[in-house]
């Protein structure tokens, strides 16, 4: 019986902790400002969250380092595109998913 209870704490302690960070920029709306630095590195949080995300599926190969993944050569692709062309959206993935399929398909890596 205690250990469900211990449950139900636990479940509200995690809702409390998961809305009061999220509803306090609403409640103190436009009374409440952030300072200037930070608003500038909070600029970058998307794009570093993404990176978190995609940058071990790019660099590991069956969970191992391996510097002939074509992943990551297909990521190199992607990146010299992006550096020659910034405005086009599809010439990088174009570049990649090429490339990706040349090394697979092609070469058989």
């Amino acid at each position: 019986m205690i250990s469900g209870v211990w449950l139900w704490v636990t479940f509200v302690l995690i809702a409390l902790a998961t809305h009061i960070p999220r509803g306090s920029f609403i409640v103190a709306g436009s009374r409440a400002r952030l300072p200037s630095a930070l608003q500038r590195a909070l600029r970058y949080a998307p794009a570093a969250a993404l990176s978190a995300l995609v940058l071990p599926d790019v660099v590991l190969d069956g969970g191992e380092l391996d510097p002939l993944n074509p992943k990551l050569a297909a990521a190199l692709a992607v990146l010299l595109m992006t550096a020659l062309r910034p405005r086009n959206p599809w010439l990088p993935f174009i570049a990649g998913m090429g490339v990706l399929l040349l090394l697979r398909k092609g070469l058989g890596w």
